[in-house]
């Protein structure tokens, strides 16, 4: 994992301010920092007149020579590439680019195998890579340029494109800094007070968009004036089908994407909470008598702390375990670390021991494999089993009570949730339009509907919102930055496209909503008792109401700067203290976390 910051000008360009950005990405490369700033006639034949400035921070993990060092140019096909990830499959591509009669520089750089892919087959190369990655590439034969962002949104990519050229970078406040004009998105915070995040492609200012998962930006330095287009390579509604499902290919597809993770050359550990998904990880490299490291973090709060059913794994698969214990009523300075890693907004409070476990694991680790997507592969959330089960009981009267429900109170969702309509019911669980109406600002309602084509079941269009917005816009996007913050890299299975593309095309009938990931519990059944299967699902916590109820001066003097909160309702703070609850605690953290974001802008 790395990253990158560059333009690519048919103008001067401000080095030193690119080289100042820059320090905002090094922790995502903290072990070489590489820089190119060239005119693109002193770097290829084909005279194209372009500037090029670009820098790149590597974390050495695979080929550790310099060889493997980027920007990387091919001096036979006069290409250029920066390139953030990993391709998984990099090996068996490479072999077939040999077959062709393509030599390589380095010994086994996944870097080297992109760019002379890319550069023999073309952008559409991509769809071959099986991995996680934000890249740019440069042909400079056909003087066009490229933005690739994987299919399912792990790791992050921003752009400016201007007539005079592309601005682009991993880190979104690298690249805001490196912009004369730049103005706040009202549609984005709306977004954001609504959501708790800003979905792609839109960030929050206008001049800087997010390319989406799945897509290709095409930038034609050709004509007097930059040209771009945005072509989406995949998608995970072209996967839909209702095909028997095979235990067997599912596990053939799991396994086979669990071994493909574990290609490094630095040593790796094992995320390990206890749950149904990091088990059944620590299990299938346990059947293959792999040496296992893994790292878990308790709680000295008993109610929160886990160390029970992660110890059991340990111990079960006799993994070279280590637990970091975290004190979770003394969390000050690391909560706002934990905020301080995000170069957007976004309000999930397990950012904070999402942070705290990237941290500690660190100190000992490069990169980690975690457990994350298996909940939205097979079903495995609540919401999941609540819509799907709420069908068979009529709740119909309920949502008419959401439209007179106070707004101040909470979010009312609890109604629309009843609601017999799928996508009604589902969207509710991400949407907090009550906040919109007490913050008196445009009510962006549709989005989530916005995503489910036509001629969908209802289980599918459940997985379609979550692979083109919880899993790419809020899960990944909180793995990426708690994890890269910390020089960390974070590899997940579950969120192989291969197993995301099986599963949508599989009949639902495999998903028992009663006992959701009960393939994961029978392949672990003969290892556990049903206490540890059936346990309720904690996953990470954070006391966020009791956090901020007791620190209402820090929240009061920090919302009270916001022009924001004064253009729309300077009595918000007082409104969502009448109730004291959790969802209103976290809608206050929500509005926090914003607040501190517009701070550094």
């Amino acid at each position: 994992m790395c990253g990158f910051i560059g333009i690519v000008s048919k103008n001067d360009i401000n080095n030193k301010v690119l080289e100042e950005s820059n320090e905002n990405i090094i922790c995502r490369g903290p072990d070489e920092t590489k820089k190119i700033f060239e005119n693109s006639n002193t770097l290829f034949s084909n005279k194209t007149n372009l500037l090029f400035s670009l820098i790149f921070n590597r974390l050495s993990i695979v080929d550790l020579t310099e060889n493997a060092s980027q920007p990387m140019i091919s001096k036979e096909f006069e290409t250029l590439i920066l390139f953030n990830g990993e391709i998984f499959n990099h090996i068996e591509l490479r072999k077939d680019l040999e077959r062709k009669g393509i030599a390589f520089n380095s010994d086994h750089s996944d870097t080297e195998t992109a760019l002379l892919g890319l550069s023999y087959y073309g952008v559409d190369y991509v769809n071959k890579f099986i991995g996680q990655f934000s890249i740019f590439f440069y042909n400079s034969r056909n003087n066009m340029g490229y933005l690739l962002r994987d299919r399912l949104g792990q790791k992050p990519l921003y752009y400016n494109i201007s007539k005079d050229g592309v601005k682009f970078s991993s880190n979104f406040l690298s690249l805001y800094k490196n912009l004369s004009i730049k103005s706040i998105n009202e549609n984005s915070i709306n977004s954001y007070i609504e959501l708790g995040v800003i979905p792609s492609p839109e960030t929050i200012v206008n001049e800087i968009k997010k390319v989406k998962p799945g897509a290709i930006i095409e930038i034609d330095f050709n004509n007097e004036s930059v040209k771009h287009n945005e072509k989406i390579y995949w998608k995970p509604e072209n996967f839909i089908n209702n095909t028997r499902f095979s235990k067997e290919k599912f596990f053939h597809l799991f396994t086979d994407s669990v071994h493909k993770r574990l290609n490094s050359d630095v040593p790796i550990a094992n995320f390990l909470s206890g749950g149904i998904d990091s088990t059944s990880i620590i299990k299938n490299l346990s059947d293959a008598e792999i040496d296992i490291n893994s790292f878990s973090m308790g709680y000295n709060d008993g109610l929160y702390d886990e160390s029970e059913w992660f110890e059991q794994v340990a111990e079960k698969y006799k993994t070279n375990q280590e637990t970091k214990i975290i004190d979770i009523d003394n969390l000050d300075v690391e909560i706002d670390q934990a905020i301080d890693a995000f170069d957007e907004p976004y309000y999930d409070p397990s950012i904070v021991p999402s942070y705290l476990l990237s941290k500690a694991i660190s100190q000992h680790y490069k990169v980690a494999i975690s457990g994350d997507g298996g909940d939205e592969l097979l079903g495995g959330y609540k919401r999941v089993s609540e819509v799907m089960n709420n069908k068979r009981n009529n709740y119909s009267f309920l949502p008419f009570f959401y439209n007179i429900y106070p707004s101040f109170l909470g979010t009312g969702n609890f109604f629309l949730s009843k609601s017999q309509e799928t996508l009604t019911a589902y969207s509710s669980y991400f949407e907090d339009k009550k906040l919109l109406k007490l913050m008196k600002v445009k009510n962006n309602s549709g989005y989530i509907k916005s995503l489910i084509p036509p001629d969908i079941d209802d289980y599918k269009q459940m997985m379609i919102i979550e692979y083109k917005f919880y899993l790419p816009e809020m899960m990944m996007l909180k793995i990426d930055r708690t994890s890269m913050i910390n020089s960390l890299e974070v590899r997940s299975p579950f969120v192989d496209h291969r197993l995301v593309e099986y599963m949508l095309g599989s009949s639902p009938a495999n998903i028992n909503f009663s006992a959701p990931k009960n393939i994961l519990k029978e392949y672990l059944s003969e290892d556990f008792n049903l206490d540890f299967l059936n346990r309720k699902k904690m996953g990470f916590v954070f006391n966020v109401e009791g956090w901020i109820y007791n620190n209402n001066k820090l929240i009061e003097n920090t919302l009270s700067s916001s022009d924001f909160i004064k253009n729309s309702n300077p009595n918000i703070l007082n409104l969502l203290s009448i109730n004291k609850s959790r969802i209103n605690g976290q809608r206050i953290w929500k509005l926090y976390v914003l607040q501190k974001f517009l701070d550094k802008l």
